[in-house]
Parts: structure tokens; sequence; C-alpha cells
């Protein structure tokens, strides 16, 4: 019971410092269809979606979601230009940052997770760790985070170095997180 009340802290508290962060966060149920819909509600009227398959969270909590027919896994370099959204798992998730951790050197995920305008990433609850420095520990994840390449992206891509802040100029202008139970 206590685990359980720790687990569902590190959610919440990882959901507010997202949403601090201008992400925005849902916390579902893991279940095919109720990805599905979330995926489905939060890319609107897409036309065309990125996936890039999981590499740790199991390819058929997916499967209902790739079925749908803008979906492209195995896009053409102007697909992959021309799409409205793009969607990855996160293999882990920072509490104190809300930040997602994705793994850019599997498949295509790198690329998914950085050309469309809107990124959504899936990270499974119990994969999110307090602090960044938990990710390099071989005692956490079973050492996940010290046998990849992997980024965090903490919210949208955003930059104020030449005066105004904007959004989107070197990745996703919207990054939409669903974390799994």
């Amino acid at each position: 019971m206590q685990q359980l009340m720790a687990l569902e802290s590190s959610v919440l508290q990882f959901a507010e410092a997202a949403v601090k962060a201008a992400a925005t966060v849902e916390i579902l149920e893991r279940s095919p269809a109720t990805l599905r819909d979330a995926i489905l509600r939060a890319v609107g009227d897409a036309t065309r979606i990125l996936f890039a398959p999981p590499h740790e969270l199991p390819v058929a909590l997916f499967s209902e979601f790739a079925a749908d027919s803008r979906v492209v896994a195995n896009p053409t370099p102007d697909e992959m230009v021309h799409s409205a959204a793009g969607v990855t798992e996160a293999f882990a998730g920072v509490a104190s940052t809300g930040s997602v951790c994705v793994d850019v050197g599997y498949e295509r995920t790198g690329v998914v997770s950085l050309l469309a305008p809107l990124q959504i990433a899936v990270v499974a609850a119990e994969t999110i760790v307090p602090k960044p420095r938990d990710l390099f520990r071989s005692d956490i994840l079973d050492g996940k985070g010290l046998k990849r390449d992997f980024v965090f992206v903490t919210g949208p891509s955003a930059t104020a170095d030449m005066g105004p802040l904007v959004r989107g100029v070197h990745g996703p202008h919207k990054l939409h997180i669903i974390v799994v139970r």
C-alpha cells in the first residue's frame, strides 16, 4: 500500500512539474482502447500522425492506435516533414522536473519526437523517478539510463536567445504527455 501511495505521489508531482513547463498531461489506466482515445483526442483532426513503435512498453498497448488510417509507422522523408503529430514512448519520466526521457537511439524514436509540431510521449507511471540523477544509477530502472542515448524533454521546444520567448524553433511547439498506470 505504501509503495502504491509513493507511486501515485510521484505521478502527481511529475504531472504538476510538466504542466509548469508548458506541457499538457493525461493520466490513464493502461489499455489499448483508452490509449488510442487519448492520443486521437490530442491530435484532433490531424491527417498524418508519425508513430515510433515502443521499445519498453508492450507493442500491444498501441495496437488500436496504430490501426488508425492516419498513423504512419514507416514514413517517407516527405511524410516526416509534413506530419501534424509524432507519438513516441518515453522510457522514463522525472518527477521533480516533469521531463520525459526519450531514447533517441532506438529506431525512429528520436526523429519522430522532434519533427512534428505536436509531440505525444507515452510514459509508464512506474518508470517515473524522483530526480534526473536517478537515471544514471545502475540500481534504478535496471540501469536503463546508462544503457542508451536519450534526451530529457521538458515542455515544448522554446528559446529566448534573440529576445522574446519563441516556441517550436528546434522541435515541437507542443508536448502532450500520457502517463499510463
